[in-house]
């Protein structure tokens, strides 16, 4: 009867250990950095006082209640939610347009791309500090509607002009990376399909409803949702051009955040409005995941 030959196992022969090994040191540096400040937030939004000797206690729900009370909050709430939908929509319908242009066989097609992604590369301090020298009352902008016989308008310091231009400087930000994200949608639609719908007669427009449209369906879902998220962490534009002025007009919800914990050291009123944004943002998050999963 032959012997059973019995062998030690290295301990790189278990997946299991082995996967735990190599992810250790990932996991960790994702829990000091990611999980716990998240946590931390989380605890500090039931809190009350400062980082000082006598130090925080807890309050309960007291700071979200305080969120619903305030009509600061809501007219925060209200303005990034214009400011969100006015980025969004404008940045993906020209950047659309801009890609399928692009796409196409057209003279100096590798400059022309460059050139509409430079923005995307800009530090948003750079370009808001530009977009406001624009716009102040003795800039180039006034200075061409003086050309033309039209009085100045005090771009930032009116509350009905000083969002919109925050918002055109958003969506000059965004165009280069949704076109970019839309060009590598549409070379991804196979051409036999603009091939069959040449031979069956379509025009360019039916070809761009049902055929374009449809192949794009996932990255339109990304780039909305990418956009969004970059609308929804505004914070540099409104710090560099307006200060939430005037009157608040323009006071988005990342910089109301950064107000109540810098300026007025209120931490645990900050944390609950920044769980807020977090909920938001994880939410956009999830249907991006589901869409995913569903393509």
């Amino acid at each position: 009867m032959p012997k059973k030959i019995y062998t030690t196992k290295s301990w790189l022969d278990n997946d299991t250990v082995a996967a735990w090994t190599f992810l250790t040191p990932a996991l960790s540096l994702l829990g000091v950095f990611i999980i716990w400040p998240i946590a931390y937030l989380f605890y500090l939004s039931f809190t009350a006082g400062s980082f000082t000797l006598k130090g925080t206690y807890w309050i309960g729900l007291k700071n979200y209640w305080r969120l619903l009370l305030n009509p600061d909050f809501w007219q925060v709430i209200g303005n990034t939610f214009y400011f969100t939908v006015a980025t969004i929509i404008p940045s993906l319908v020209i950047s659309l347009g801009l890609a399928v242009l692009l796409n196409r066989s057209i003279p100096l097609r590798g400059i022309m791309r460059s050139a509409y992604f430079l923005p995307s590369i800009i530090s948003l301090v750079a370009a808001g500090l530009g977009f406001r020298w624009l716009f102040q009352t003795s800039g180039p902008v006034n200075g061409l509607l003086d050309f033309f016989g039209i009085p100045a308008i005090p771009w930032l310091g009116d509350t009905f002009w000083a969002m919109p231009v925050i918002i055109l400087m958003s969506i000059w930000k965004q165009l280069g990376f949704n076109m970019v994200v839309f060009l590598a949608g549409l070379q991804a639609i196979p051409p036999s399909r603009y091939e069959a719908a040449d031979l069956d007669g379509a025009n360019a427009w039916q070809q761009f409803w049902y055929i374009t449209l449809p192949g794009l369906r996932p990255t339109v879902i990304f780039a909305v949702i990418t956009t969004a998220i970059f609308t929804l962490r505004s914070f540099e534009q409104v710090f560099v051009m307006t200060g939430g002025g005037p009157l608040n007009s323009t006071n988005l919800l990342v910089y109301y955040i950064y107000q109540e914990a810098f300026g007025q050291f209120d931490f645990g009123y900050a944390a609950a409005a920044a769980t807020v944004l977090l909920a938001v943002t994880l939410v956009l998050i999830y249907f991006q995941l589901q869409t995913w999963k569903e393509e």
